[in-house]
């Protein structure tokens, strides 16, 4: 069974960076499409980068030129480099896999995955 843990989560000031990573035990990422989706108050959960088996990828305008999904299937990690981050980005950021879903389904609402880790909080205030 495929489990997936967050790390790299913290507090930075406005304009500053921050990478994620999603490590993954229980199976291998190969043919899974990964993707980071967050969950901040009266917001709701929105995907902000996910990338299919054969590198594709998608993001949404708000996270556009900031953020940038990568993989490393042979260390089972997945990471999401965060940059210019604004106090807008404030939230818990989970990782998610899914099965034979393309990058952009996974992405927008209703967001298809099959899996998720617990998350990790990220908070851009000055």
């Amino acid at each position: 069974q495929l489990e997936l843990v967050e790390s790299g989560g913290g507090s930075v000031q406005p304009g500053g960076s921050l990478r994620l990573s999603c490590t993954a035990s229980g199976s291998g990422l190969t043919y899974y499409t990964m993707g980071w989706f967050r969950l901040a108050p009266e917001k709701g959960r929105l995907g902000v980068a996910c990338m299919d088996p054969d590198g594709v990828t998608y993001y949404p305008d708000f996270v556009k030129g900031r953020f940038t999904i990568s993989r490393d299937n042979a260390k089972n990690t997945v990471y999401l480099q965060m940059n210019s981050l604004q106090p807008e980005d404030t939230a818990v950021y989970y990782c998610a896999a899914a099965s034979y879903t393309d990058a952009q389904p996974m992405c927008v609402p209703p967001l298809q995955y099959n899996t998720e880790g617990r998350g990790t909080q990220v908070t851009v205030s000055s």
